[in-house]
Parts: structure tokens; C-alpha cells; sequence
């Protein structure tokens, strides 16, 4: 049953620029916001995220054995 929603331009905006980021589309960026509870706000902060994970990997930035040991060791039972 098609559902007929009264977006305001800045949500449907919002919505547009999240399918595209993403690749999905426009009714999976909503059924995410209402199945899953994740806003807009929050799709926006973990494609962002996404996108510098990505910048920073092309870049070589990786973690070294000592960062991860340090991160190992500071969660590891005393």
C-alpha cells in the first residue's frame, strides 16, 4: 500500500543526499530511521564516519602493532 508523506524541502533534502551517499534508496533510508531507529542525524554522523575511515585508510593510516597492543592490554583482565 503506497503511503503518502508531507516532507518538508529540508527532510526530503536530507533524505535525497542520504540515498545517494548511501546507495539506497530514499524508502530504505526511512524504513531504517522507523524499523531500525536510526535518524537521519544518525545515517549523516555514520556515513561521515564511514567516509574518513575511507580517507584514512587510502592514506596508509593504520593502526601499528603497538597501538593495538596498548588498546589490547588496557582492556585485558588485571
Amino acid at each position: 500500500m503506497p503511503l503518502d508523506l508531507n516532507l518538508t524541502p529540508e527532510l526530503q533534502s536530507r533524505i535525497d543526499a542520504l540515498s545517494t551517499a548511501s546507495g539506497r534508496s530514499a524508502a530504505d533510508v526511512i524504513s531504517d530511521a522507523l524499523e531500525n531507529g536510526h535518524s537521519l542525524e544518525w545515517q549523516e554522523q555514520f556515513l561521515k564516519k564511514v567516509a574518513r575511515g575511507i580517507a584514512a585508510a587510502e592514506r596508509g593510516d593504520f593502526a601499528s602493532e603497538a597501538d593495538v597492543e596498548r588498546v589490547k592490554n588496557k582492556y585485558r583482565d588485571a
